[in-house]
C-alpha cells in the first residue's frame, strides 16, 4: 500500500511539473539529492556500523550482563513473563542501551533479535504477547541521553550548537517512555 502511496505522489508531483513548466526542476531534484541521499545514508552507515560494533564488545566482555544486572529490577517490572535468564533479556537491554545512545538504526537489529527471542516464548504465535506489546512501546519511546542520529544531521545541516537538543530530547523521550509504559500495563491482558 505506501508503494502505491508514494508512486501516487511521485506521479502527481511530475504532472504538476509538467503543467507549472518546470519538469527541469524534477531532474535538478533527482540529481541533487539523490547524490545528498546517497551520502546521508552512508553516514548512518558508519554510525550504525560502529554502535553494532560496540554492542558486541560489550556483550562480549560482559558489560551487558552487567547492565542487565543493574537494569534487572526495572526490566522483570516491565517484563515480568520473561524468565530471568532467558536470551530475551539480554536482547532488550541491547536495544534499550542503542536507544539510549540514540543509536537508532543499529537498536533495529537488536530489536529485532529481542522480538525473536520473545516470539519463542509465545505459545501463540499468531497474537503477540504482552512482552512482545510493550518491548514495541519501550523501543519506540526510547530514551534518548545522546541522540547520536540527530546530531549527525544537525552537525550536517550545518547547526552552530548541535548538542542543544539533549536536555529537552532526554525529556521528552522520558515522558513518553513512562506514559507508554503506563499506558501498557493499564492495557495488558492476563
Amino acid at each position: 500500500m505506501i508503494n502505491a502511496i508514494w508512486f501516487f505522489m511521485i506521479v502527481i508531483g511530475i504532472i504538476f511539473a509538467i503543467m507549472d513548466g518546470r519538469l527541469d526542476l524534477i531532474n535538478e531534484v533527482i540529481l541533487e539529492d539523490t547524490g545528498e541521499a546517497v551520502a546521508f545514508a552512508i553516514g548512518l552507515t558508519g554510525i550504525m556500523a560502529t554502535w553494532l560494533g560496540l554492542m558486541k564488545i560489550a556483550e562480549k566482555s560482559g558489560l551487558i550482563k552487567a547492565v542487565g544486572k543493574v537494569m534487572r529490577p526495572l526490566i522483570k517490572f516491565i517484563f515480568p513473563e520473561i524468565p530471568k535468564e532467558h536470551p530475551a533479556n539480554t536482547a532488550i537491554v541491547m536495544n534499550i542501551v542503542a536507544n539510549m545512545f540514540g543509536a537508532g538504526n543499529s537498536a533495529t537489529a537488536l530489536g529485532l533479535k529481542a522480538m525473536e527471542e520473545l516470539q519463542k516464548l509465545n505459545s501463540r504465535k499468531e497474537v503477540a504477547t504482552n512482552a512482545m506489546a510493550m518491548f514495541l512501546v519501550v523501543n519506540m519511546s526510547s530514551v534518548q541521553l545522546i541522540p547520536l542520529t540527530v546530531l549527525k544531521i544537525r552537525a550536517d545541516a550545518g547547526s552552530e550548537n548541535p548538542t542543544e537538543i539533549i536536555a529537552t530530547t532526554l525529556i521528552a523521550t522520558g515522558i513518553s517512555t513512562i506514559v507508554g509504559i503506563v499506558s501498557c500495563k493499564l492495557m495488558e491482558k492476563e
